[in-house]
């Protein structure tokens, strides 16, 4: 009997210390990945910041000149750089980047231009199509076309968005952009708005008489 209990107890004894080892094993195991995942954390927020910064610089480099622009054409200033932010997807897209144009214009017969894919909204969904859009030689002459385009109205209609100089703040003129034709996209201005709040872009606004 007494080989037995000994028998016994070093399984026992085994069975322990295999729990035991098991059980250091799944926590270092464990303390490994939270350690892995706190460190990718920290540099997924490190990353996210960055960004962010690098968003808020670009507004800051267009908020004084969409100002100028509001300034001599109504423009609401939010408008024009909730537009570009929109248009040129942060200053991401082709069009933007290497041709300085920021609100997705298209060419008029004559001026330097580029053909580039875009989607329109056509017949309830979205189709890709070949757009020929404006060249510019920098950002300041884009915006400066947009607040003319938007002033001076169409080549064939000179009072085509009438109704967005019109507009006494920035949800007026966001929907007034809708209205009056400036974009295929149904949600055109709820997009406006939500980029406007999010930054609180109408801080840059000129105060309307």
């Amino acid at each position: 009997m007494a080989k037995r209990k000994r028998r016994g107890k070093k399984k026992i004894f085994r069975l322990n210390l295999w729990l035991w080892i098991s059980s250091i094993l799944v926590l270092a195991i464990g303390a490994t990945f939270w350690s892995q995942t706190l460190i990718y954390n920290k540099e997924n927020a490190q990353g996210q910041d960055v960004v962010r910064q690098q968003k808020i610089a670009w507004i800051n480099q267009l908020a004084p000149y969409a100002r100028l622009m509001q300034e001599k054409y109504g423009v609401i200033a939010s408008i024009s750089i909730a537009q570009a932010i929109l248009e040129s997807d942060w200053h991401t897209s082709t069009l933007s980047t290497q041709y300085n144009n920021l609100f997705g214009i298209k060419a008029d017969a004559g001026q330097k231009s580029v053909v580039l894919p875009t989607q329109e909204f056509q017949n309830g969904e979205w189709v890709t199509i070949q757009g020929r859009f404006a060249a510019y030689d920098s950002w300041q002459e884009s915006m400066k076309a947009h607040a003319e385009l938007l002033y001076h109205g169409t080549s064939w209609n000179a009072a085509q968005y009438q109704h967005v100089l019109a507009a006494k703040d920035y949800q007026a003129a966001a929907n007034a952009l809708t209205k009056d034709g400036y974009a295929t996209d149904p949600t055109y201005a709820e997009k406006l708005i939500a980029i406007i709040q999010t930054w609180h872009l109408s801080r840059f606004d000129v105060p309307q008489k």
